[in-house]
């Protein structure tokens, strides 16, 4: 009842200002964000791989309005994999980022500078020993985030795709992706959609999700199966199964802060589990899209709010 209200808050000036005078260190922030500094995501990710789980970094920020912003999102993600390769993390840990942080939405030029700034992370990233992941957004990008990803695997053809399930076409780009090598991130979508181009139903959602998995699964490529849904969870496993997929040919995908026992008993099963760890100042969007995917979330938020002092 409260998802789309909630996406749509994600997008507001007047709600932003007033959330984002909590400190990073609040209750709420601190659950899903583990810090603004590169240092604090290095901690985190050391922490995580100490506990036999993965890591993607994601420098938090988006609808990029100006050249020095993109291009500090670019020094953010270079300081990051150095300090990664630098604590021998870069074997368990990649990055993954957003074309609209890198620029894409400037005047004239983005979709060029932003190919050329994700081309210069995915060179950085190679040469510390990990991969890159392009994060699909709004669907007036997907076209064009597409083509990137296209232009980019010419030369880093390990850079990984991201579909999501609640658009209606996701199904026939899975098909297009899952080719020998591809790694794609499968997940269900966090984005207000119209109703022309994406299902609006969880029922909905959820049968695109299972169909696009079996086409993933199925397929030669490297599955990442991004869900927190217990039922998604026992069905990708049920489907490596039927395609014999041995375990370390796909891996699970859950956001940082959210059923951390159940990645760590995946993990300890011997699945591989990818934890997408977030961090940096720019905090407010990411944080109200994870309120709207689960009521639990907006309680704890809540409660965190009204304690305030």
């Amino acid at each position: 009842m409260f998802r789309q209200p909630l996406l749509l808050l994600s997008r507001s000036d007047k709600v932003k200002r007033l959330v984002s005078s909590m400190p990073v260190s609040s209750g709420i922030v601190n659950r899903f964000v583990p810090g603004e500094s590169t240092d604090s995501a290095i901690e985190a990710t050391a922490s995580l791989i100490h506990d036999g789980l993965h890591v993607t970094l994601d420098f938090l920020g988006e609808d990029t309005v100006e050249r020095e912003q993109a291009d500090a999102t670019v020094d953010a993600y270079l300081e990051a994999l150095s300090a990664l390769a630098e604590h021998r993390l870069a074997g368990n840990a990649e990055v993954s980022l957003k074309l609209s942080a890198l620029g894409q939405a400037l005047p004239k030029d983005g979709e060029k500078i932003s190919r050329e700034n994700a081309r210069t992370i995915c060179h950085a990233a190679r040469n510390a020993g990990t991969t890159v992941t392009v994060d699909m957004e709004d669907h007036t990008t997907t076209d064009a985030t597409l083509e990137t990803l296209r232009d980019l695997r010419k030369d880093f053809p390990e850079t990984g795709a991201v579909l999501q399930s609640y658009l209606h076409r996701t199904e026939a780009d899975c098909r297009d992706l899952a080719y020998d090598g591809s790694r794609v991130r499968l997940c269900k979508g966090a984005y207000h959609e119209p109703e022309s181009v994406a299902y609006q139903s969880r029922d909905d959602v959820d049968k695109s999700y299972v169909r696009c998995m079996k086409v993933l699964m199925s397929g030669p490529g490297y599955p990442m199966v991004a869900t927190h849904d217990p039922r998604m969870i026992d069905i990708a496993g049920a489907l490596a199964t039927r395609f014999a997929r041995p375990q370390g040919s796909y891996e699970y995908q859950m956001l940082f802060g959210i059923r951390p026992t159940e990645q760590r008993r995946l993990a300890q099963s011997g699945e591989k589990v990818r934890v997408y760890l977030p961090y940096g100042e720019d905090w407010y969007g990411y944080l109200v899209r994870r309120l709207a995917e689960r009521p639990a979330n907006l309680r704890f938020f809540l409660r965190s709010l009204a304690s305030r002092k």
